[in-house]
């Protein structure tokens, strides 16, 4: 697909309105252009019998064309047309028409290096146009259409005429602009203003001096042309400056002020037409390895190496940048010809597929890349940028390649802050009201006789009610609050543990434990100090860890995992089987139970898939010497059936459901009474 730029496209909303006004000023501009050409008549001599000057002149504002000065200092449009001063002056010494002739020529000269659009380029030309018939009237109302001197009073009609020219063509084309966007026609006369003004005076200004100098020798226009193309090279130098304020020094990529200025421009363009643009950032893996082993200039070679290779073949409109470090950033739009984000981000990861041969090092680079779709994950840049770098952490985390952001993956939105305020403050006092536990009942399979129970997360929002514990998961464990909420859980775990063999119960309780937790050596020793306050037996804790968990650090857990076995404590491999690597965690770790993740227990019965799965994990338990414990019992059929494979315990709805500990100790005396 072609490239297409807004402003080269007509708004969604209302395009008759808006290609209305444009036809508009085009037939003014066609009516004014022979109303003021008929009334001024032609040059003496006629037509053909201007000076050589004249055609200079006209050359001059050509070429000052051939090379469009870009620079952001000017809002509207980022190009410093120096054939104004050329026009103006060949409006006042040789008159309108071949005044518009050169401005026409110049301007269809710049939209074509543009590529601007053919009805845009014939606005530009008519809305130039009619500011130009503006002009002359206010030059010819002042001087009575006499013969260019120099005097004052020209000097003083001159300036009037550029400026009255500079305030209709800003005028009309905040109109247009105003139409697109709906901002306010006086907001949009003010900022070009603001940003074009010295710009403009300094070009009014030096008109008259070429039309002094045009009317005495065309080597005098060629000697003035110093000055104003000395105008022209201070733009250029403004703009050099600007092109490498918005660049890294080392590969020449963008850096993140000129990516954001991209990205902008491509989010506004998009708006107006509809369609996607795609923002993915890429983060070395271990490249500080790189630094540390083989030095900073062999990592900057690498940087260089590696940019280069996202610059083979690239497609136009994709653009790319250095963000600092060993971060990467991309931009794509479905107007550039992007198709499927997800490919980008595939594209990308082949590139970092063969290593990089530095000298007589060969490096391997890998990394993971967040990806983040306007409109559908942000509006505006700084919203998708944050969540491509939040998708890319995500992605490390997942150990993949790549992932698409997903609100889910967001642990800092505004939301989950405030809900980690709420929490942190009910965690801040012992007594506080808000987080407490259910307890959910395991039971002997081969007598239905209650062994214990797991402690499951509870916290009662005073405004929300009741928040779903996996979103307090998922908003504490990425900060202290999670450590805050795991001794609260722990606390009134134990306390309940004691108050349930003070009544006579002989229960086990089971607690899950989170990463950081894991990390963690303060938690042994805060575990060790909370059992002992309590004067329960070890053995009766039952802690539960994830798979995920365990790869997260996996050096740091197992020796964390061992001290905490050592203490005597139970350790149980949850969720088993939704993992990658269950196997080597039952050979290198103190496990003493493993629990069948619901997800193959639920439908066993009907699923002969599932009820291999099943059976064989109870198998494997039995040759290890760990019980087993299956999660999801909901019926009978499959509590016989996980029975007759010889389960040790289960857990699920076909015994109760999670309970406050009043209706569990109620439930418990229905059921059997104390021991």
């Amino acid at each position: 697909m072609a490239t297409t730029l807004m402003r080269n496209t007509a708004p969604r909303e209302h395009p008759g309105r808006y290609y209305a006004f444009m036809a508009l000023v085009a037939v003014c501009a066609i009516g004014g252009a022979v109303a003021v050409t008929a009334y001024g008549g032609a040059p003496d001599g006629g037509w053909f019998s201007v000076p050589f000057a004249f055609w200079f002149t006209a050359g001059l504002a050509l070429v000052a064309e051939l090379r469009p000065t870009r620079w952001g200092g000017l809002w509207m449009s980022p190009i410093a047309s120096i054939y104004f001063v050329y026009v103006l002056a060949t409006l006042v010494t040789w008159g309108f028409l071949p005044a518009l002739i050169v401005q026409s020529g110049a301007i269809f000269l710049l939209s074509a290096q543009i590529k601007s659009a053919a009805w845009r380029t014939v606005f530009n030309i008519s809305q130039q146009g009619v500011a130009l018939c503006v002009g002359w009237l206010v030059w010819h109302a002042l001087t009575q259409g006499s013969a260019w001197t120099g005097s004052l009073t020209q000097l003083l009609a001159v300036l009037a005429a550029g400026t009255v020219w500079t305030l209709t063509s800003w005028s009309l084309v905040a109109t247009r602009q105003g139409l697109r966007t709906d901002t306010p026609w006086s907001d949009l006369f003010a900022q070009w203003g603001r940003s074009e003004w010295a710009l403009r005076v300094t070009q009014i200004a030096i008109a008259p001096i070429l039309a002094t100098a045009a009317m005495s020798s065309w080597w005098l226009v060629a000697a003035s042309a110093i000055p104003i193309f000395s105008v022209y090279r201070i733009l250029q130098a403004a703009a050099d400056r600007e092109q490498e304020a918005n660049h890294d020094p080392l590969t020449g990529l963008l850096n993140r002020k000129g990516f954001q200025q991209v990205v902008d421009g491509k989010i506004t363009d998009a708006g107006e037409t509809g369609t996607a643009v795609a923002v993915l950032i890429l983060d070395l893996d271990r490249f500080a390895d790189v630094n540390s082993a083989l030095g900073h200039e062999i990592g900057d070679k690498l940087l260089v190496e590696l940019s280069q290779r996202f610059l083979a073949d690239k497609p136009p409109g994709k653009a790319i940048a250095r963000l600092g470090g060993d971060e990467f950033a991309f931009v794509w739009s479905e107007l550039d010809g992007m198709t499927d984000p997800l490919e980008c981000a595939r594209e990308i990861r082949a590139r970092l597929d063969a290593p990089i041969v530095l000298g007589d090092a060969s490096v391997e680079i890998d990394g993971s890349v967040g990806i983040a779709v306007f409109p559908d994950d942000g509006s505006d840049f700084q919203t998708l940028f944050r969540h491509a770098d939040i998708a890319m952490y995500e992605s490390k985390q997942r150990t993949s390649s790549f992932a698409r952001y997903a609100p889910e993956f967001d642990h800092h939105s505004p939301e989950r802050l405030l809900l980690l305020g709420d929490v942190r403050r009910a965690l801040d006092h012992p007594d506080a009201p808000g987080v407490n536990l259910y307890y959910q009942p395991q039971v002997r399979l081969v007598d239905g006789e209650v062994i214990g129970a797991e402690a499951l997360l509870r916290y009662n929002h005073p405004e929300r009610g009741m928040v779903n514990p996996a979103e307090i998961i998922e908003t504490a464990e990425h900060s202290s609050v999670m450590r805050m909420l795991t001794e609260r859980v722990v606390d009134i775990a134990l306390r309940q543990l004691r108050a349930w063999n003070d009544s006579g119960y002989d229960l086990r309780m089971a607690v899950n434990v989170s990463v950081r937790d894991l990390q963690s050596l303060e938690f042994t020793d805060f575990l060790t100090e909370r059992i002992e306050a309590y004067g329960v037996n070890a053995s009766k804790l039952q802690l539960e860890i994830t798979e995920s968990a365990l790869m997260a650090d996996p050096r740091r857990v197992v020796v964390n995992v061992q001290r905490l076995s050592d203490l005597g404590v139970g350790i149980s491999l949850d969720d088993f089987g939704t993992g990658f690597s269950s196997m080597q965690h039952l050979r290198r770790l103190p496990v003493t139970e493993i629990k069948i993740d619901k997800s193959f227990v639920t439908n066993l019965v009907d699923d002969p898939d599932n009820a291999a799965i099943v059976s064989t994990t109870i198998d494997l338990g039995r040759a290890l010497d760990v019980e087993v414990v299956a999660e999801g019992v909901e019926d009978e059929n499959t509590c016989k059936q996980l029975e007759g494979w010889g389960c040790h315990a289960g857990q699920g709805w076909l015994f109760a459901k999670p309970m406050a500990s009043d209706a569990f100790e109620r439930w418990m005396a229905d059921r059997r009474g104390p021991r």
